[in-house]
């Protein structure tokens, strides 16, 4: 039941991005009115998800966890300077390099959103839904964002479809593909990955979303993060009972 659940859940997340790229196209005004509020909540959710669902569930299962959240942070912060570090003279050029080396953080950054909805589905039920939903509601502004960049490399229309279309089906593939092997780790071994991904978690909500929020000086983005954390807290309340 497990295997259709991270199917179906996975899918889901993987639509969210590509939810946001046709709203960014065809509604481009209200997508950019209204996405940093759901933003400001994903970033809620998030932070709430990792430290509320993801990092106790993984002390249960490991005594490493500290660490493996650490590693998760960490490994996400070299990720990034890597994808910025592309030196590009000629204009057309850096426009070209910028788009590409986006897409390929973004789908790699997806892939391991799939992963994480498989552990979390590994876990438990109620661990697999909280997870998916703080993916979905990161992956609908990654829509946004990878839209934007390639509108502004001047790519064609169809192209940044394709291309977005590529980014959200990594999230199911890397759930789908990775799920069949999560049976055979032992629990230290899901409690470090649960971790790991926490981490990731915490460096993508304090490092990309929150300072967005900062960005607009809008009370409402820091009241409307308040509700993502609370939206959480009570999910978990329903969910457990």
């Amino acid at each position: 039941m497990h295997n259709v659940n991270v199917i179906f859940y996975s899918l889901i997340a993987g639509g969210a991005t590509m939810l946001g790229t046709v709203l960014l196209i065809y509604r481009e005004s209200w997508a950019r009115k209204n996405s940093l509020y759901l933003v400001s909540f994903a970033a809620g959710v998030m932070l709430a998800t990792s430290f509320l669902n993801l990092i106790p569930e993984a002390l249960s299962l490991s005594k490493a966890v500290p660490w493996a959240a650490l590693a998760g942070i960490l490994v996400f912060y070299f990720f990034q300077q890597v994808i910025n570090l592309h030196p590009c003279h000629d204009e057309d050029c850096r426009l070209h390099n910028m788009g590409m080396l986006s897409f390929a953080g973004l789908a790699f950054h997806s892939l391991l959103d799939g992963i994480a909805i498989a552990l979390g589905f590994e876990i438990g039920v109620g661990i697999g839904i909280m997870t998916t939903l703080a993916v979905l509601l990161h992956e609908f502004p990654e829509g946004i964002t990878i839209t934007s960049i390639l509108m502004y490399t001047k790519m064609k229309k169809k192209k940044i479809i394709l291309y977005s279309f590529l980014v959200a089906s990594a999230t199911p593939v890397g759930a789908i593909l990775f799920y069949p092997f999560l049976e055979r780790l032992s629990e230290g071994i899901l409690g470090l990955a649960l971790a790991f991904a926490a981490g990731s978690f915490i460096y993508i909500a304090a490092s990309d979303l929150i300072p967005q929020t900062h960005k607009a000086q809008n009370r409402l983005n820091g009241i409307i993060l308040f509700l993502g954390v609370i939206f959480v807290a009570l999910m978990n309340l329903f969910i457990n009972h």
